[in-house]
């Protein structure tokens, strides 16, 4: 699919002030580890992860997305007014019903016109997400469309170290479906997409590929379906090994898609941004891509994976970092479990982005 008037204007990324170690997740599971005589360690060398953050216990995923959408708006420069859509595309949410896309609707202050809605498709939400606005924008239905989303880590990690340390049964085979739950971190990030006329940045979101390999939508999944607000304790059962090697396999389909979409050479590709895995699936995907990793900017070390909002938070960091010379050909390659893939072209010109700490 191709676009032709179709700007990525802004960004507004928030991250939460607690930092948690991989070497604090094992002193917690020492109990596990003493009985299966796991050296100490062993979690930032399999992942290549040294701590993930977390949000304040009773934190609802739209309170960060409320602070990242305002921070996109403001670094437009844009009034609310012009707002014609809002799409909250996070793994987790507030509640079951209503949308988390109402509470962050009413506290950014959006008009009653603006179609809300909520998308889910595991980490790939937000880049699904940036595809529903750009497609109604190129439809010329909206001029502008905030894509935001919050993930929540805490639930998560801490529902897998209980678990962990509860039962005695487990051998070191069982818990290899366990680990990718302990890499999560938690993070938010807003995408504002404009009408081209709107445009100052001239970031032009110029093309995507997507790929749906849904022979394998059973390699990773969550228990019941929960909001945060219920408590959700989550437990995750993740095949890491055939997840990390299908996925690759199902990006490398995908890649092709998306340089016939974008009609670049891989050659000119100045700055690609991935979903943030682990390190060890980092390396795979570019060995495999025929990428430069140089050209690739990581925040896994030091942020975890962080869902859906991974991608586009580590897109918005290296950008202030000044990791790329501008303007550039910037390619955004997203996968998820499923297996769905969605990689995306922006013509990068100039950055309007800011950050923040929780509130």
């Amino acid at each position: 699919m191709q676009f032709q008037r179709v700007c990525l204007e802004s960004m507004g990324y928030v991250l939460p002030r607690e930092i948690v170690s991989s070497s604090e997740i094992e002193q917690r599971l020492q109990p596990l580890y003493e009985r299966l005589r796991l050296p100490e360690g062993r979690l930032e060398l399999m992942t290549g992860i040294r701590e993930r953050r977390v949000w304040r216990p009773g934190t609802l995923p739209s309170d960060p997305s409320i602070q990242s959408a305002r921070l996109a708006l403001q670094a437009a420069g844009l009034p609310v007014g012009s707002v014609g859509a809002l799409l909250h595309g996070s793994v987790c949410r507030d509640h079951l019903e209503p949308a988390t896309a109402c509470r962050v609707h009413y506290h950014v202050g959006l008009p009653a016109q603006c179609q809300i809605f909520d998308v889910s498709n595991a980490c790939l939400g937000l880049l699904n997400g940036m595809l529903q606005v750009a497609n109604m924008i190129e439809l010329g239905w909206i001029s502008a469309g905030l894509v935001v989303g919050t993930e929540s880590s805490r639930p998560l990690l801490d529902k897998t170290i209980e678990s962990l340390n509860a039962d005695p049964s487990l051998t070191r085979q069982q818990i290899k479906s366990a680990v990718a739950s302990l890499t999560i971190g938690s993070a938010s990030c807003a995408m504002l997409l404009v009408d081209e006329k709107l445009s100052r940045t001239g970031n032009r979101f110029t093309a995507a590929a997507v790929r749906a390999h849904t022979q394998h939508h059973e390699l990773c999944q969550s228990g019941a379906d929960e909001a945060v607000a219920s408590g959700m304790q989550p437990l995750m059962d993740t095949d890491s090994e055939t997840l990390l090697r299908e996925g690759v396999a199902t990006g490398q389909c995908t890649f092709q898609d998306f340089l016939a979409a974008s009609q670049w050479e891989l050659e000119t590709l100045a700055a690609t941004f991935t979903h943030q895995v682990t390190v060890p699936h980092r390396r795979l995907m570019y060995e495999s891509l025929g990428l430069d990793v140089q050209r690739d900017f990581s925040t896994v070390e030091w942020l975890g994976n962080t869902g859906s909002a991974a991608l586009p938070t580590t897109l918005a960091i290296g950008c202030q970092s000044n990791r790329f010379d501008q303007p550039a050909r910037v390619a955004l390659l997203g996968i998820g479990s499923g297996i769905n893939c969605v990689m995306a072209a922006v013509e990068w010109h100039h950055s309007r982005i800011l950050s923040g700490e929780e509130s």
